[in-house]
């Protein structure tokens, strides 16, 4: 009885094993059907940082292009108000207390006593020292 069993068992590993390799195989054989990519030339290191990671880091960033494109035209000072605005264009309109706003998206309570150098304006100190300064 137990050489029955044994026989079965190894007749069903025997199966799956070959039904994997059969697998294995044809992935095999249509990555070799499908047409190579060209390898991008090797470029010149260089160095940007005295780290050598955020070196390695910055060169595989300028070499990998992804960047160039994103949202799929390139990104040039004429766009970057679309970058840009979705998170801050809301600060230069805000007129109420803007300061209050960003300190709830940060998650701290402006209520709090020792936070009321959040509400002040600073519009009138700002024109002072504009004015002081010249411009």
């Amino acid at each position: 009885m137990k050489t029955k069993k044994k026989t079965n068992t190894r007749t069903t590993i025997r199966q799956i094993v070959r039904e994997e390799v059969a697998m294995a195989i044809q992935e095999v054989i249509t990555e070799l059907r499908e047409p190579q990519q060209p390898t991008k030339p090797i470029q010149e290191k260089k160095y940007y940082s005295k780290n050598n990671i955020l070196n390695d880091v910055l060169n595989e960033t300028a070499d990998g292009g992804d960047w160039k494109t994103l949202g799929g035209k390139e990104f040039t000072t004429d766009r970057m108000n679309e970058l840009v605005g979705k998170n801050y264009g809301d600060m230069m309109n805000d007129t109420s207390q803007p300061n209050v706003n960003i300190a709830r998206e940060m998650g701290v309570d402006p209520n709090d006593p020792s936070m009321d150098f959040l509400k002040k304006d600073y519009r009138s100190v700002m024109k002072a020292i504009d004015k002081k300064n010249g411009k």
